[in-house]
């Protein structure tokens, strides 16, 4: 089965109390259809609870061909082994993260709701570029807010991929996938749907596949 257009990227929760537990729920998830990566972005967190997330949750995404993204921490995600790193505008600069890292690794930046921040960003070198929040989000504080055409004018001329982000859930995710999306970024849409990860998943690929 071929890829969809438009792919499913999933973003941990911030806080995670039982990683015992939540591994099984990101297991139950992964295996109900195809996710493109998982983000596992623990905030606030020291550098110990971030190495047990990853030593915890990166084997269950990559035995299953998923890769594995480490939020804000170029330094960290070289050394626990993940397949790349997400960086904010505040954090480590994409080239920066890139010296870290190596030229295979993974590297996707947050460019808000400006087109001129994700050239910077691609022209960086990164490998995504990420737009949003698109809806208000439970995860982050809500600053930027792009609409939807900035998806669709970004796949009309760049070829970097984009990953719309930012509050999306079944009910609110297709718009974005038509405006251009090349990933949709989902957390608590996933992790909080009442029916569980596993359905949440199931029914995000049906909007995906259309």
């Amino acid at each position: 089965m071929s890829a969809p257009a438009c792919q499913l990227y999933l973003i941990t929760p911030p806080v995670i109390g039982d990683l015992d537990a939540f591994a099984g729920q990101l297991e139950a998830a992964l295996d109900a259809g195809p996710v493109a990566a998982l983000q596992i972005r623990i905030k606030p967190a020291s550098d110990e609870q971030i190495a047990a997330a990853v030593r915890r949750l990166a084997p269950v995404a990559q035995s299953r061909g998923v890769a594995v993204i480490l939020n804000d921490r170029p330094d960290l995600a070289s050394a626990l082994g993940c397949d790349g790193v997400h960086v904010g505008q505040e954090d480590a600069s994409v080239a920066s993260a890139r010296r870290i890292m190596g030229r295979n690794a993974m590297i996707g930046a947050t460019c808000h709701d400006s087109r001129h921040l994700g050239m910077e960003a691609a022209e960086q070198g990164a490998d995504y570029v990420a737009f949003g929040a698109f809806y208000p989000t439970s995860t982050k504080e809500t600053v930027h807010q792009p609409e939807p055409n900035i998806l669709t004018i970004w796949q009309e001329t760049m070829e970097t991929p984009s990953v719309a982000i930012g509050g999306i859930t079944i009910d609110n995710a297709a718009p974005l996938v038509a405006a251009g999306a090349d990933f949709i970024a989902v957390s608590a849409g996933v992790w909080s749907h009442p029916q569980g990860p596993a359905e949440a998943v199931r029914r995000f690929l049906a909007i995906l596949a259309g």
